[in-house]
């Protein structure tokens, strides 16, 4: 045995030998806050409101669904539900609650916290309502028994109960604080404001603070019933560019940056840092809205088709991400059910005039293009714009570029609508009907909702409607044959165009644990720790 090694067994004495040589015991390494540097861009913290990437980081920390999404990202383990079965038609599902499963304030989980939590996600009509979509009526025969029906089979709906946003609810403690389940929930529900200060989940977090534009900070939920999480603290820093966030990193004032991009990353040389790059289910689009109100003309499906073939969509992944992403077909990602041997974006300069000129259009045209300012997924949306518009400028087509502030952006493509623009999206589970729920041109659906500006332009695929109807019945080989029908359809639509997926960098010193990608979260907090 060494001296050193001597002294360390000694107990108390080590922590003063591991001081002087510049090290922190493992124990007080937990201890201390672990900083996150990232784009914070939160729009709510009411679970059933809340709809954004750390949304997810946020909602999967501090609240438990019945399954969560494996570490594999695609199957579902078990979280405040043990076990679970579904009838042989796909429309209901019975759920068994842990009997030692709590909320952060020691009250027991039980059925009643589930039905109402669903329902409210349900009725509160917000972005993730649509994940409840079907659902007709939930039983609770006992504390620890949940029964859920829906209207028409979803094979589905275990996997959409992965979602951050499925996450079950104290639902006593939000109901004293402004919280509505019922059917006038849209109207009614006043908690909002109550979630900015307060979580009220199970999870292995509880929320300490949050200052808008600044930092939401974690600390672990001393009432866990679970595996109690290694690090003590978290905080998620504002950091607005992949620049900054690599300083930090960099000085050491964070622990992970999780928007650093390709080129930034290169520019990290320091030993005490790991970056690695992984493919991601994440991806970047342009969006068309025939219904906006400041179309200069009619943005018709050729018209449409054609701006699609005038993008070089290569160029646009090596000047985005330098070439460090992947062409992607339609808007459900790579990787998912139905995406197989899909055709990729093409670009095609004579096919874009030719149909511009059988419009009367060869001579050009103006296009308002308005983005939200913001770095995503290692991507400046507003950069991206300046691509496309010089794409565009090839066939005579004019692109007006207005970067707004993210509040701003959601606001106008509700009201009066935005003509072009530039988003971006991250899978909530492992399943492809989310994709056309919320891109697909089905009555209700987001993104149908927004481009016709409810109703102006008619814009309803019903092929769409029924394949996602037989996909949602289906089993098997089906399923992915019934989605690339789909898949095909949304294409063909071209209201959505994925322009890049990009790879993910995972930037973090060497003295944390656990860093990964995942599919539904973006990043498990509970799975960090300090060596």
């Amino acid at each position: 045995m060494t001296t050193i090694a001597r002294i360390l067994a000694s107990g108390s004495t080590a922590l003063a030998v591991l001081a002087a040589l510049g090290a922190t015991p493992p124990a007080a390494a937990q201890e201390q806050p672990l900083v996150i540097a990232r784009n914070l861009e939160i729009n709510s913290l009411d679970p059933h409101r809340a709809f954004c990437d750390t949304c997810q980081i946020y909602l999967s920390s501090t609240y438990q669904g019945l399954v969560k999404l494996a570490a594999d990202d695609r199957s579902v383990e078990p979280s405040l539900a043990t076990e679970w079965t579904a009838n042989e038609d796909q429309t209901q599902f019975t759920f068994k609650l842990a009997p030692d499963a709590v909320f952060s304030d020691g009250s027991p989980v039980e059925a009643k916290d589930v039905k109402w939590t669903f329902e409210r996600l349900k009725n509160i009509q917000a972005d993730p309502s649509f994940m409840m979509s079907g659902v007709t009526s939930i039983e609770t025969p006992d504390p620890k028994t949940v029964i859920v029906n829906m209207e028409k089979p979803n094979s589905e709906f275990i996997g959409i109960l992965a979602a951050p946003y499925t996450g079950i609810i104290n639902s006593d403690v939000a109901s004293e604080n402004g919280a509505v389940a019922g059917a006038d929930a849209a109207t009614t529900d006043q908690a909002e404001t109550w979630f900015l200060s307060n979580s009220a989940g199970s999870g292995p977090y509880v929320l300490d603070t949050y200052r808008a534009d600044d930092e939401l900070r974690f600390r672990a939920n001393d009432k866990f019933w679970g595996k109690a999480p290694p690090i003590k603290e978290i905080v998620i820093d504002q950091s607005a560019d992949a620049v900054s966030q690599a300083q930090m990193l960099q000085s050491g004032a964070a622990d992970i940056a999780m928007q650093v991009d390709p080129d930034t990353a290169e520019t990290i040389n320091s030993p005490d840092i790991t970056i690695e790059t992984v493919p991601s289910y994440n991806f970047i689009y342009v969006v068309f809205s025939p219904g906006a109100a400041g179309n200069q003309v009619p943005l018709d499906r050729e018209v449409r088709q054609a701006l699609a073939y005038a993008i070089d969509y290569q160029g646009a992944i090596d000047f985005t991400v330098g070439g460090n992403g992947a062409l992607q077909a339609s808007p459900i990602p790579n990787g998912f059910p139905g995406t197989d041997d899909l055709p990729m974006p093409e670009e095609n300069l004579e096919k874009a005039k030719e149909l511009l000129a059988a419009k009367g259009l060869q001579d050009g045209f103006s296009v308002d293009a308005t983005v939200a300012a913001m770095n995503v997924y290692g991507v400046d949306l507003a950069m991206l714009m300046q691509k496309i518009q010089q794409d565009l400028a090839r066939i005579n087509v004019t692109l007006n570029i207005q970067p707004v502030a993210s509040a701003v952006w959601r606001q106008q493509i509700t009201d009066p609508g935005i003509p072009f623009s530039a988003r971006f999206y991250a899978p909530d589970y492992y399943g492809s009907a989310q994709y056309v729920q919320f891109f697909g041109m089905i009555p209700g659906s987001w993104w149908e909702r927004n481009a016709s500006q409810k109703g102006k332009v008619d814009l309803v695929n019903q092929k769409e409607v029924d394949l996602l109807q037989q996909a949602l019945a289906a089993s098997g080989d089906d399923v992915a044959r019934l989605y690339r029908e789909i898949a095909l359809e949304m294409i063909n639509d071209r209201i959505i165009v994925p322009v890049v997926s990009p790879n993910l960098v995972l930037a973090y010193r060497n003295t944390v644990e656990g860093v990964r990608y995942s599919a539904c979260c973006n990043l498990p907090l509970a799975e960090l720790s300090r060596k």
